[in-house]
């Protein structure tokens, strides 16, 4: 160990000393026709067989001897740009690259190297263009980016027609979803069955299922990073869409051409509108919509400075006449600084903001009440980027998160409750603080080791002390107002690791703490909005997760396949679950309900990916198994958490006919979810009673569903400004009726027998026309 250790200090001592006779060339990487920085775009040196990446914000720094060099940029989407470049001084420089232009033979996607899979060091982890994604076929018209993350191998879906995910053996609450930065605690639109992204605001998607950098944090499953368009700062353009469900339309600019630009991107549902036509006066006071709105603003100060703000506002609305209303919805906001302090040293300031809130009310009669809660969050974060070498980076970051939650606060407005109901308010600060590498020790090794140390002070609010078994707290603690009264927190190291076998082949490894502070208080399979997020406190611990990773990659024909396998084992500590038939809906004291133990998870996922020629995408094979043990369920033997889907099979695929059709088709195969079933019954007054003794015993049937799409681009014309097309999806296309869960029920004929009944969401084929049009 000692001399492994040394020989990484002495390969680093000299990189710095061989560091002082180069020169960096550094600068950004952009879409030549709308100015977007391209991330993970690939910079390479052809002469010395060396190169970099962009980060996260398009920004690219290489250190290399004085020369003459051949530098080749390429980016999957666009066409490969090659450039001489005479190194004599440091020298900042930008690369536009172009499209990619599809040609009637094959549609041709250039992607970075072509064995960029191989020679990266990432490993579990997936990045998603849009243009990808748009690919797939659509539910009512509407592409969605967490539906195709579903069809991932290792991530699997939280119930049919939602956009709730598992990622290996993860629940719904331990994936960590940013949009532009800023949390987004509930994706959902219309119970799950859309996402609140709108693809024709988002520039890309990448998912982490393992070896998270040290800079992201807070959740022990996964990291979803979706960040969205710049704007267009060349040209005034847009685009939009007219579906079966909603519509949407884009519009994109420059604001002072190459120095700043703006985009605004709205969609609306409008089945409300069509109720009003209604000659029933209870249908025509329904409401029953969503709407969102994502903005941005990209400014150019300088040649170093660059400033964003952005924000999403969403909502959905359920109001059925003037008896009852639900409504809840996501706030965002992210203003984020970027600064080149030299053409070594990059840094991002972000501040921002995440709001999410629901209100349920009856509007009339005895019962009639409004409750409001939320969860709102102040967070600021300071990156930075030090490009020692071309073999050496360096990067290290500060973040804190204000985090307060308000449960439940009811305001009785009828007769049949006596009081007003509010739940204490909970503040609490998350911190963390980081320090990254990555260093190349030699051609075919590399490494990026990280250590992360996070930490959450409760603040203000009620503490309760409770004696063993009695719900009832034996002593109550007020603590004021911004007063910190309990710390909890750890250290949490990271590191990946490649080897490069061939220019064809490299095996991959990983290994990561997280910490989550948070914890998702609900009964259900996938997050709905009056779910309840409450913090770590003196009683409940963080949750804990340690995750080893390791890949072999391969590529065939020339990089024209694409093969991966890995195997992962998880340790999970402090998982929390509740008692059997826990009471926590507006209870003052849900700690009591929640119990907490020990799980893991582990298993082997296949991929086989196809990303040139006429025909692209992927299949996908994952065998795993998760399981919890806690003292107080199941008599303390490990079950089955409701994640746990042993076998799942994703098929994607998209075919050019010509120029003008493209199909696309997705199936997929999921064994069934755990689920708890009564294994006994007795009368008792004339009812039957059914006994449930075992936690998750049972499985529901499994799950399969094949969707199809038809695109068709409109004729090209030379004089027209704009271009269309048609969009024609099949969804579920023979009809399956997949399980969503089980109802127990008394049998009509026999009421001394109890008897379960499938439900199902979806159970027919869903027929959706979208017009698309760009100008």
């Amino acid at each position: 160990m000692k001399k492994n250790i040394l020989l990484i200090l002495m390969l680093m001592f000299s990189s710095i000393l061989s560091a002082q006779s180069k020169f960096t060339l550094s600068g950004s990487l952009k879409d030549a026709e709308t100015g977007e920085d391209l991330i993970g775009a690939t910079v390479y040196v052809q002469e010395l067989k060396t190169g970099t990446v962009s980060n996260v914000y398009g920004f690219y720094s290489l250190s290399i001897p004085a020369g003459v060099y051949t530098i080749t940029v390429s980016y999957i989407g666009y066409q490969q740009l090659e450039k001489q470049v005479n190194l004599k001084a440091d020298l900042l420089l930008q690369f536009d690259l172009f499209p990619e232009v599809t040609q009637l033979k094959e549609i041709v996607i250039t992607d970075k190297m072509a064995n960029e899979n191989v020679e990266i060091i990432k490993m579990s982890s997936e990045k998603m263009p849009v243009s990808l994604i748009k690919k797939s076929p659509a539910f009512m018209g509407e592409v969605d980016v967490l539906k195709t993350i579903q069809a991932l191998p290792g991530v699997q879906s939280a119930g049919e027609g939602t956009t709730g995910f598992f990622v290996r053996g993860g629940g719904v609450d331990q994936n960590m979803i940013l949009l532009d930065e800023a949390i987004v605690y509930n994706p959902s639109h219309l119970m799950g069955f859309f996402s609140v992204f709108n693809a024709d605001a988002i520039k890309e998607v990448e998912l982490y299922k393992g070896g998270i950098p040290a800079q992201y944090g807070g959740r022990v499953s996964s990291l979803l990073d979706i960040r969205m368009k710049d704007g267009n700062n060349k040209k005034l353009s847009g685009n939009g869409g007219i579906g079966t469900i909603a519509s949407r339309f884009t519009l994109e600019g420059p604001i002072v051409k190459d120095k700043s630009s703006f985009i605004v991107s709205g969609r609306r549902t409008y089945a409300d509108l069509f109720l009003k036509a209604s000659d029933d006066d209870n249908v025509k006071n329904t409401k029953l919509y969503f709407y969102d709105l994502n903005t941005k603003l990209n400014i150019k100060l300088g040649e170093r400075d660059r400033l964003f703000l952005s924000g999403y506002f969403g909502d959905d609305v359920f109001k059925y006449k003037n008896a009852f209303h639900w409504s809840w919805g996501n706030r965002t906001a992210t203003l984020r600084w970027n600064h080149i302090f030299n053409n070594k040293l990059f840094a991002n300031f972000t501040y921002l903001y995440s709001n999410f809130n629901y209100n349920l009310g009856a509007d009339s009669g005895p019962t009639s009440f409004e409750w409001d809660a939320y969860i709102r969050d102040l967070s600021f974060k300071g990156d930075f980027e030090y490009f020692f070498s071309s073999d050496v980076s360096f990067n290290a970051g500060v973040s804190t998160i204000h985090h307060k939650f308000q449960p439940g606060d009811v305001e009785v407005k009828g007769s049949g409750f006596q009081n007003d109901f509010v739940i204490d308010k909970e503040e609490a600060l998350e911190s963390a603080i980081y320090l990254g590498a990555d260093i190349k020790l030699s051609e075919r090794l590399q490494v990026q080791p990280g250590l992360r140390y996070s930490l959450l002070q409760n603040i203000g609010g009620t503490t309760y002390t409770y004696e063993d078994g009695n719900p009832i707290p034996t002593d109550t603690v007020f603590y004021e107002n911004g007063e910190f009264y309990h710390s909890q927190g750890g250290f949490e190291p990271r590191i990946n690791a490649r080897y490069t076998l061939n220019a064809y082949s490299s095996i991959k490894a990983s290994y990561n703490r997280m910490f989550q502070y948070l914890h998702l208080a609900s009964n259900t399979t996938s997050s709905i909005p009056l779910d309840l997020y409450i913090a770590s406190n003196e009683l409940i611990k963080p949750q804990i997760a340690d995750q080893l990773a390791v890949g072999y990659f391969r590529n065939f024909q020339n990089n024209t396949w694409e093969f991966s396998t890995e195997v992962y084992y998880k340790w999970l500590q402090n998982q929390i679950d509740f008692k059997d038939n826990a009471d926590i809906l507006l209870n003052k004291h849900v700690e009591r309900e929640i119990l907490s133990g020990e799980g893991e998870a582990y298993g082997v996922e296949f991929m086989l990916k196809k990303t040139t020629g006429k025909l692209t995408g992927w299949a996908s094979y994952t065998l795993s198994k998760t399981e919890r043990t806690i003292n107080g369920i199941n008599d303390g033997n490990p079950y089955s958490p409701r994640q746990d889907r042993p076998h799942s099979i994703n098929l994607m695929g998209s075919y050019q006919i010509n120029k003008r059709i493209q199909i696309g088709a997705f199936w997929n195969y999921a064994s069934g979810m755990p689920i708890t079933l009564a294994s006994s019954s007795f009368e008792y007054g004339g009812v039957v009673v059914p006994v449930y003794d075992e936690r998750n015993g049972y499985r529901l049937p499994a799950s399969h569903r094949l969707d199809l799409s038809v695109t068709i681009d409109s004729k090209k014309n030379d004089n027209r400004k704009w271009e269309g097309s048609w969009n024609f999806s099949l969804f579920n296309v023979y009809g399956r009726k997949n399980p969503f869960s089980l109802m127990t029920r008394q049998n009509q004929d026999n009421p001394k027998v109890t008897e379960a009944v499938q439900m199902s969401l979806i159970g027919t084929i869903v027929p959706s026309v979208t017009y698309n049009i760009k100008f």
